[in-house]
């Protein structure tokens, strides 16, 4: 039961349905104001690596890396509940910073809700520190921003 991860389209049915999920769950918690999941469609863009992982041919995870100017961004990292806690968004993890190490980015950043502390954890694990709002955000009370230099 080893978990696989690889470039994948966010159309495909096991890609969406789980930013699906995620994108329900995130409007559960917060006001649309305050969520900032990119759409399926904005997902399939040119700047954007886009990753599912698998276990048993099931997709359970995914997560993606948008290319900005001087640093790749984490976007859509989301676990199916039933695979969570067994280290799948380690790998995932893992799996962003190599793309972000192939491009030659120099920093990845993130935004992520602030009280998604299983995320919190798992970011900072993987190196991340805490910073202040970058790109079009603003410091918002849900958003917590998060940087790695590579």
């Amino acid at each position: 039961m080893s978990v696989t991860v690889r470039k994948a389209s966010p159309k495909e049915d096991g890609a969406t349905a789980l930013l699906r999920a995620s994108h329900t769950y995130l409007q559960s918690l917060y006001p649309p104001e305050d969520n900032y999941f990119l759409s399926i469609d904005e997902l399939c863009v040119p700047s954007i690596a886009f990753f599912v992982a698998e276990r048993d041919g099931a997709n359970i995870a995914c997560g993606a890396l948008a290319t900005k100017d001087g640093y790749g961004e984490v976007k859509s990292m989301f676990t199916a509940p039933a695979a969570r806690g067994a280290g799948t968004g380690a790998i995932l993890m893992a799996a962003l910073e190599a793309e972000a190490r192939a491009q030659g980015l120099p920093l990845m950043r993130l935004e992520t809700g602030d009280d998604l502390y299983p995320a919190h954890r798992l970011y900072e694990r993987h190196g991340f520190l805490r910073c202040g709002p970058f790109g079009d955000y603003v410091d918002g009370p849900h958003s917590v921003f998060m940087e790695k230099r590579l």
